[in-house]
């Protein structure tokens, strides 16, 4: 029988390619997502649950029920400014609701669990590229509820003999090469995603947050991974912990930064369209560059990016936006370029 994990958050972007690399990998995932976010048509490759990682009874039965041996927790909130101007919103599912999901856990003996962290953890790094020892010091919300989810993680295996491991990945991007599932959220702030949908017809206009940023073309700089390198990262972390490996945390990029402007214009190069760009005001809580160090993750996990590359990540994610957002015309007056 295979091992059966449950993925918190399985209906959404990462968890659902997760639950489709489990799979393949020979695990079953058990889907728990309340699918205020998520995707019932997502959950493609084990039996959904419908529930709560806050309810501590939900979590505890729905482990029972299914045998589960593992968790690999993706459910939070994970837009940087709402998190900013509703903190209360993402301390109390972020955190809190981390809190029931690791009691309930505790309660059906569940004792491996991997946590979905981030870069964001970092705030503004005093070095580049970042490495896991550089120093935490979030400069949002949400930021600031990963690093105490990871803090929670720690001191549950400290007393309670908890085997985990925290992922802090840089920009989940991409689709899955199938074409079975992608990006699609109704608020859409990804950069990739939004350039699409502009050239589908779906937006205004296309913004650009902070043209003066200390770079070289005063845009943003950001470490891009594709999501199917990541749900792989997620199966080597799994397998090493139910292996007897150590606890740990892993940054998990490519070591490669591009700007928001690089990123655009491989977008315009691959697609062939010309997008009129809206220069506004930097995002507070957004740094002015990120970029992972994963040398920890290759040489304790084995993990390499192999499907990274920006030609790979924009491919992947327009076929996927063709198939989930069926071009229109576009009715909607676009600003002017540079403007």
């Amino acid at each position: 029988m295979p091992h059966k994990i449950l993925v918190t958050g399985g209906a959404g972007y990462i968890g659902s390619h997760t639950c489709k690399a489990l799979k393949r990998a020979g695990y079953e995932p058990i889907t728990l997502d309340n699918l205020s976010l998520g995707h019932r048509d997502f959950v493609r490759w084990g039996p959904l649950v419908v529930g709560d990682i806050a309810d501590t009874s939900a979590v505890r039965d729905a482990c029972r029920d299914h045998q589960v041996v593992a968790a690999i927790h993706f459910a939070a909130y994970a837009a940087v400014a709402e998190s900013i101007s509703d903190p209360a919103k993402y301390y109390a599912n972020n955190v809190v609701g981390s809190y029931h999901l690791l009691e309930g856990l505790r309660a059906a003996g569940v004792s491996t669990v991997l946590f979905s962290s981030s870069c964001a953890v970092y705030g503004v790094p005093n070095q580049q590229p970042i490495i896991e020892e550089t120093t935490t010091n979030p400069i949002n919300a949400y930021g600031a509820s990963k690093l105490m989810v990871e803090r929670m993680l720690a001191d549950y295996g400290d007393s309670y003999n908890l085997r985990w491991s925290a992922l802090r990945y840089f920009n989940a991007c991409g689709a899955d090469a199938d074409g079975e599932i992608g990006e699609l959220r109704d608020q859409e702030t990804h950069l990739i995603p939004r350039a699409l949908m502009w050239i589908q017809g779906y937006l205004e206009n296309f913004q650009i947050f902070g043209s003066n940023y200390p770079t070289p073309d005063g845009t943003a700089i950001r470490d891009y991974i594709h999501v199917t390198d990541l749900a792989d990262a997620h199966i080597l972390a799994l397998s090493a912990l139910l292996d007897g490996g150590p606890s740990g945390i892993f940054n998990i990029g490519t070591g490669t930064g591009y700007s928001v402007k690089q990123v655009v214009n491989e977008i315009e190069r691959m697609t062939g369209a010309t997008i009129p760009i809206v220069y506004t005001e930097r995002r507070h809580g957004d740094p002015p560059e990120l970029v992972a160090d994963p040398k920890r993750a290759a040489a304790k996990l084995g993990f390499r990016a192999h499907s990274s590359d920006l030609g790979t990540i924009i491919r992947t994610a327009w076929a996927w936006h063709q198939t989930a957002h069926p071009k229109k015309a576009r009715t909607l007056q676009t600003a002017a370029p540079n403007s």
